[in-house]
């Protein structure tokens, strides 16, 4: 028996991605494979973090079976993530499966099974772990109705991005504004490294201590926050980067600060 589904591929973000190019990052996309169709993420360069943010929907998926053999076990999705070459092909980075939340014609789209929560996936190259996606998947049969009954996609829009959907509130994780900041004390003694050694690098004229910071939007639940990924890089003549080596900080947990609750204080006080 035939049955008619949309596919809706939540593509958030992905962490601690190959680094595919010689300057230690690559410019990756994602793309999501079920049945007979395909669909790509847009590119995003320079990153192993990439935040996609974006939704892809597969039209007129036909699968056939009994409904209920597709609602508890549905087909496989396939998703590859690629860095995108300026000259030639695009370079294979790893793999990896999921399977998607199913709600037939006749369910209610609300909690707990919808809207879906995004996971972790396990990207794979070969036998080795090459980072993770955080994605959901979600496959809607479309009924007697049409498309007309299928749930809404709850926003947010973004103009600048066109044709570009984002993923959907309540899918979506609330972000709140973070302060990052990164102190160094300074550089090793590298100077076996090149014949001018890292001493020309970025961190020239900070042997006591470098403070950088950066305001940035991160989730709220901590359990979703990127790693933070750390380049050196000497710098040589004409603008040239060579990268020395990289490091990846994979929780800042142990690293947040939380200002005081000042009505707590208070309460202290006089209580």
């Amino acid at each position: 028996e035939k049955q008619v589904f949309q596919l809706r591929a939540h593509m958030y973000q992905a962490r601690s991605l190959f680094a595919a190019d010689s300057s230690g990052l690559s410019d990756p996309f994602a793309r999501v494979f079920f049945i007979s169709q395909s669909q790509c993420t847009e590119v995003l360069n320079e990153t192993l973090c990439p935040t996609w943010d974006q939704l892809l929907v597969f039209d007129n998926v036909e699968l056939y079976g009994e409904a209920h053999e597709m609602r508890d076990d549905p087909p496989i999705i396939v998703i590859e993530i690629y860095d995108q070459d300026t000259v030639g092909k695009a370079d294979f980075m790893g793999r990896t499966f999921a399977k998607p939340v199913v709600k037939m014609s006749d369910e209610q789209y609300s909690p707990p099974r919808f809207p879906p929560q995004l996971e972790y996936y396990q990207i794979y190259r070969g036998n080795s772990t090459a980072g993770d996606l955080l994605a959901a998947f979600e496959l809607l049969q479309i009924g007697p109705g049409g498309k007309s009954d299928l749930p809404p996609i709850d926003g947010p829009t973004d103009m600048d991005r066109g044709p570009i959907l984002p993923v959907p509130l309540g899918i979506r994780p609330v972000l709140s504004r973070y302060r990052v900041e990164v102190k160094s004390p300074g550089a090793p003694d590298s100077s076996s490294y090149g014949a001018a050694g890292p001493a020309h690098g970025w961190w020239k004229g900070c042997r006591d201590l470098c403070l950088r910071h950066k305001a940035q939007d991160l989730p709220e639940n901590e359990l979703l926050h990127p790693p933070l990924n750390i380049r050196v890089v000497d710098c040589r003549a004409f603008g040239r980067y060579t990268l020395v080596g990289s490091h990846a900080v994979s929780s800042l947990r142990k690293f947040i600060y939380r200002p005081p609750d000042k009505k707590a204080q208070h309460w202290n006080m006089t209580g």
